[in-house]
């Protein structure tokens, strides 16, 4: 690997974090940052009937404002689990291969987790699995700004899209989007 990829932590990230990730073979999560909030640390966007739509999981309040982020404690707050657990299953339960994936993902929904980072590190493990990679992961010991934009600009070469018949193709989603719809041909697209 020539440069090192530097990623985020990140919740069901996008399909090009995914691409990134695939194509470097290994990267550094950065989890010495400050927590941020509203970015894909705690976000993510599937697609729904109405459209693109952001599952974010509430995080209790850092101590201090220059908390690490991998001390960040997930919150219980407004029964969150079982929201994005009904919002995957009511957006992707028809599509092709959802019925094969959903044991999978099932326990992510269970109040297993206290750290965000840990949660999404198991998430992104499972999600590279499945797909069909194993790249090799580290996590930063001290700080090390990300990029503004890590992923790749290049537009997201579509891909079948239950919902498109209604939306067109929508870009930017989760990595979820692409693997319930596409399965096992996921790869094909990273």
């Amino acid at each position: 690997m020539n440069e090192e990829l530097l990623l985020p932590t990140a919740y069901l990230a996008p399909v090009a974090y995914y691409a990134a990730l695939y194509r470097a073979g290994e990267g550094c999560i950065e989890v010495c940052e400050h927590y941020v909030k509203q970015t894909l640390r705690n976000r993510c966007m599937i697609a729904g009937p109405d459209g693109a739509f952001p599952l974010s999981i509430p995080v209790v309040k850092p101590d201090a404002p220059d908390m690490p982020i991998r001390q960040v404690r997930i919150s219980d707050h407004g029964n969150w689990r079982h929201l994005h657990w009904r919002a995957l299953q009511s957006a992707y339960g028809r599509t092709p291969f959802f019925e094969f994936y959903e044991d999978d993902f099932r326990p992510f929904f269970q109040p297993d987790w206290e750290y965000l980072t840990d949660f999404n590190r198991q998430l992104l493990q499972t999600v590279c699995g499945l797909i069909g990679f194993q790249p090799r992961i580290a996590d930063t010991t001290t700080f090390r700004r990300v990029p503004e934009c890590p992923l790749p600009l290049c537009p997201q070469r579509p891909y079948y899209q239950v919902f498109a018949q209604r939306h067109g193709f929508l870009p930017g989603l989760s990595i979820v989007d692409l693997l319930f719809n596409m399965g096992p041909e996921s790869i094909l697209f990273l």
